[in-house]
């Protein structure tokens, strides 16, 4: 049944992953290809909506994901699912937190979480921008640029660049996702 699968699917991600929403990208979209509730430029689209909608972006994709594959209903168990775990362990962890992190231990196991976190987070980038800007899928792909997506890239990179050196503090993300959609719309058209 597809909403007792969508429901346990993301009660799994919500409580094996760690660093939010960007750490949890990674493994959304490990199961949504594995269960073939999506294609990777289906993911890929919903990455970028998440990101651009208000919200959570993990809570963001397991709506998308849940809506669909079971409509509303999908959507609210998807959506459970992954916030249920972390809502539990914040209650446990609030309720104990200040006592915890007075142990050497704890601040070691947070000291070594964070290097993860940033390691998951910069392959899930990788791939996104193999599969998406040069087309490889796999190691047997040959390179396929999308120079348009190349190009949304370059200009956001440039863009975000010449402001952090120019004003000493970095530019909005809001404003770069929508110079994102300009371009889009500019260059793929509507």
């Amino acid at each position: 049944m597809i909403f007792l699968k969508l429901f346990l699917t993301f009660l799994k991600i919500g409580a094996v992953s760690f660093g939010g929403g960007y750490g949890m990208i990674s493994i959304i979209r490990d199961d949504c290809l594995a269960n073939g509730w999506l294609t990777e430029e289906e993911l890929l689209n919903f990455i970028a909506v998440a990101e651009s909608t208000p919200g959570p972006i993990a809570v963001n994709m397991a709506t998308f994901v849940g809506s669909s594959q079971g409509g509303v209903l999908g959507a609210f168990l998807a959506t459970l699912g992954v916030v249920l775990p972390s809502f539990v362990i914040i209650l446990l962890i609030a309720s104990v937190f200040t006592k915890l992190l007075k142990y050497a231990g704890v601040k070691a196991i947070l000291g070594g979480i964070r290097p993860a976190i940033v390691a998951l987070i910069l392959g899930t980038a990788v791939t996104m921008l193999l599969s998406l800007g040069v087309g490889i899928k796999n190691v047997h792909s040959t390179p396929n640029f999308d120079y348009r997506t190349l190009i949304v890239l370059a200009v956001i990179c440039a863009i975000s660049f010449a402001y952090s050196k120019w004003k000493r503090k970095s530019l909005s993300p809001i404003i770069l996702i929508v110079i994102s959609g300009a371009l889009g719309v500019l260059l793929y058209g509507v």
